[in-house]
């Protein structure tokens, strides 16, 4: 279920509100809320011998599959400062020669609910590889060539994207 099919009363003044398209809008006080995408910051990660970081995910969506170190973006934090945060809660390295490389679509599932995302992808340098560690949300890690990779193996379709987008600029 999406977020927009979840309310039926206005947060404003709790009329009565039909779903309906986005936004939500309240005949009664005239009060529209817009439900956009949420928005999250991953990066291929990439160590001195090119081989490129790859997070096995502990948790439900995608439990077991493999995942891109980040995560969702908070209230007031960039996206890049967002990328650093969520690096250093799953991985403990730290990051240089961040660079913006694409957007993908995807969803999120989530107790019921299906939440439109909008992943931003970058790439990354790991300034400290060895010491890479399976923290919050990670139950382990692997360093891989890109060819290595199927996109079977990867969490979500967002991520399948971006490893062709990836793997197209690396043939130029």
């Amino acid at each position: 279920m999406l977020p927009l099919q979840l309310f039926r009363h206005c947060p404003a003044c709790a009329a009565a509100v039909a779903p309906g398209p986005n936004p939500l809008a309240c005949a009664a006080c005239g009060f529209a809320f817009f439900f956009n995408p949420t928005v999250s910051a991953a990066a291929f990660i990439r160590d001195v011998s090119s081989k490129y970081l790859f997070i096995k995910r502990a948790k439900e969506p995608a439990k077991g599959k493999l995942g891109l170190p980040g995560g969702f973006i908070d209230f007031g934090e960039s996206a890049e400062g967002a990328l650093h945060r969520e690096v250093r809660e799953e991985v403990g390295i730290e990051i240089a020669g961040v660079a913006y490389m694409c957007s993908c679509p995807n969803e999120y599932s989530y107790r019921g609910v299906t939440y439109p995302v909008c992943d931003l992808v970058f790439t990354a340098t790991a300034v400290n590889p060895e010491t890479v560690r399976a923290l919050d949300g990670v139950a382990g890690y692997e360093w891989r060539a890109l060819n290595e990779v199927t996109e079977d193996e990867l969490a979500f379709e967002s991520m399948r994207m971006g490893l062709k987008v990836l793997c197209s600029l690396r043939e130029r």
